[in-house]
């Protein structure tokens, strides 16, 4: 008696996205190779009765090309990043002992003046700055006249006793008519270096210390 052993191709059937989903974290390299190994074992335990159409076998083939085409765009686009996050290095060590405008509520005032900013998420009727000190005393109000919606600057006149003093804050109120309007206080600091982080630019500021490029306003 012969007994002949075979198996459907439904049973061996490979299908891609259930190779992926237990390949996990495999890479496009060894799922091509897995693939191409259970494709010919499919090939190989068919039905001689009921064999594997061409069409399907076409299927396939084109669905393993597919993984390693997208597996060779991301390692090309992983490398395009990593050469653009080191061309903006480059630019950016050109704002080294430069101003910049980043989100922060501090001020620093030199020859008795300091400057400060905010952002507005909508035109305002009315803006209020509160000054503190380094204590939390209320030092001064301002009621600059930039209104508008965006990034507007504020310039106070401290007083040489305020020169080099640190810790002094402020707060920004905005309304328009009785409704609040979202603001964001902003601060000037100083770049002191640059540098590249989890494939990031980030700037060293002498005040705020590392804050990323993206946060940054103004370049004064």
């Amino acid at each position: 008696m012969t007994v002949s052993a075979t198996t459907s191709s439904s049973s061996t059937s490979t299908d891609l996205s259930q190779l992926n989903a237990a390949s996990g974290t495999t890479s496009a390299d060894d799922t091509s190779d897995r693939f191409l190994k259970l494709l010919v074992a499919q090939m190989q335990n068919q039905d001689p009765l009921n064999p594997m159409d061409n069409s399907e076998v076409t299927t396939q083939m084109a669905q393993i090309q597919t993984v390693q085409g997208v597996g060779q765009l991301n390692t090309s686009i992983q490398g395009l990043s990593t050469q653009f996050v080191q061309m903006q290095a480059l630019q950016a060590a050109s704002l080294v002992g430069k101003e910049v405008t980043v989100p922060g509520n501090q001020l620093t005032v030199a020859d008795g003046a300091a400057q400060g900013g905010y952002n507005l998420a909508s035109a305002a009727t009315s803006v209020q700055i509160d000054v503190y000190s380094g204590a939390g005393q209320l030092i001064q109000t301002l009621h600059p006249d930039g209104l508008t919606a965006g990034v507007n600057t504020f310039d106070w006149n401290a007083g040489s006793q305020y020169s080099g003093v640190p810790g002094i804050t402020f707060k920004v109120t905005a309304t328009n008519g009785s409704n609040p309007v979202t603001s964001t206080a902003l601060m000037q600091d100083k770049v002191d270096s640059v540098s590249t982080s989890g494939g990031q630019l980030m700037l060293n500021l002498d005040a705020s210390g590392t804050v990323p490029y993206t946060t940054v306003q103004t370049l004064n």
